[in-house]
């Protein structure tokens, strides 16, 4: 199966699928509002207004699995990620990343190594994967890498749909 095909739903609970964004390059991340991380909202949305015209996307994952750093409703997410960061890119429902659990979307995702070679389990929150608007995952993170890191930049401009 494609990315494109997975169900998710939207924060709200509403039933969606990646179909929306085919021919867009997209930036999954596993996202957590009370994480030492969390202030990396700041830069995902700023690519997110920087790039959102030239088909580009940030594509939001809240998860709980990382100390518990995402213990909020979806009501409680959004409004943290709306009024604390001003977000605009789409956030999907509370899901698990790793386990018997995982979404298959990120079962897909734990395949591909990042640029020190690892792959498998996704390590903490604000891990990131690169799509490209044929669907294919083209680039992984790791969640120390800042939305504004000269490399994810330059893969994200080099991966925009012509």
């Amino acid at each position: 199966m494609a990315l494109y095909d997975y169900p998710v739903n939207t924060l709200a609970g509403e039933p969606s699928s990646l179909k929306d964004f085919e021919g867009k390059t997209l930036l999954v991340v596993n996202v957590a509002s009370a994480c030492g991380l969390t202030p990396q909202y700041t830069g995902l949305e700023e690519l997110q207004r920087k790039y959102q015209d030239r088909g580009f996307t940030v594509l939001g994952f809240p998860c709980n699995q990382f100390g518990e750093q995402e213990p909020g409703t979806a009501e409680e997410i959004a409004t943290f990620c709306s009024s604390t960061y001003g977000v605009t890119f789409p956030m999907f429902e509370k899901i698990e990343v790793n386990g018997e659990d995982r979404h298959p979307i990120y079962a897909e995702l734990e395949e591909v190594a990042d640029a020190e070679g690892h792959s498998g389990d996704i390590r903490w929150n604000f891990e990131k994967f690169l799509i490209d608007p044929s669907g294919e995952v083209v680039s992984r993170f790791a969640p120390m890498v800042a939305p504004e890191d000269e490399q994810l930049v330059s893969a994200i401009e080099q991966h925009l749909p012509a």
